[in-house]
């Protein structure tokens, strides 16, 4: 059964059509990495699926729910209450190219607060699962810091966390390592995988293409608004069918 079920959706910024009528599904379990140029809709699409941006037409589901719509006696859909779409969204971990932590609060207190305010989880307990979060990211000696004490690849680590305390059904990463130096990108890759080794549904945007060829079980090309292809990494890198998707590993591709 399809985790994340997204049926012709269009959204418009103005009078610029970003997405034009995207369809696909995600697979409980199933890592899909979404390539394409700046301004083929991949920021766009990811931000749809847990309703931080609306939809104009079409609908996307995740669990089988619609995410901040329902669908009223005359089977249109309506804006939901924002309690019932932020309790939806509860269960979908995002983690954005900047780190978003609470720069008042410490590394524990970021990975601790949401379980507490949100999930109502005992503030004990909550901390207990933050510290062993931390633990499985390398950071739990950086449990009484501050976020401005943290290189960035240490808060993008403990934004990932943050993000799995919540434990989402599925996590969304809108280039995670874009504003990393290059030395701290490995770093959050490897606590990615660790992510998808133990069955994480994952959808990213990546330009990383050496981690979505090892993780992605399904690389989607956008251009213009549209998914021009789909298909395993093996097949996608070595024999991409439609031209923009030649054109854009051509242009981003090192030589072996």
């Amino acid at each position: 059964m399809a985790l994340v079920e997204i049926r012709n959706v269009h959204k418009r910024f103005g009078h610029q059509e970003v997405l034009k009528g995207v369809s696909l599904n995600v697979d409980a379990g199933e890592v899909v990495c979404l390539l394409g140029a700046s301004g083929s809709g991949k920021t766009t699409l990811l931000r749809c699926i847990n309703h931080l941006e609306s939809v104009d037409e079409g609908e996307i589901k995740v669990a089988g729910e619609l995410v901040g719509y329902a669908r009223g006696a005359d089977g249109k859909l309506k804006e939901e209450p924002d309690r019932i779409t932020s309790a939806k969204r509860a269960r979908i971990g995002m983690v954005f190219q900047r780190f978003n932590l609470f720069a008042h609060l410490t590394v524990l207190e970021n990975v601790a607060e949401a379980p507490v305010q949100v999930l109502r989880v005992a503030p004990a307990e909550a901390e207990k699962r933050a510290l062993a979060l931390l633990a499985s990211v390398g950071l739990k000696d950086k449990a009484g810091h501050y976020p401005h004490q943290l290189s960035g690849g240490q808060q993008q680590r403990v934004a990932i966390a943050r993000a799995s305390a919540m434990e989402p059904r599925l996590m969304l990463f809108d280039e995670p390592t874009s504003a990393l130096d290059p030395e701290l990108v490995g770093e959050v890759l490897e606590t990615m995988r660790r992510l998808t080794a133990d069955g994480m549904t994952m959808v990213l945007v990546t330009h990383e293409l050496a981690f979505a060829r090892e993780v992605a079980d399904r690389v989607i090309m956008m251009a213009d608004g549209q998914v021009v292809e789909e298909a395993p990494p093996g097949e996608f890198f070595t024999a991409p069918r439609h031209p923009r998707s030649k054109a854009f590993l051509a242009r981003i591709m090192k030589p072996q």
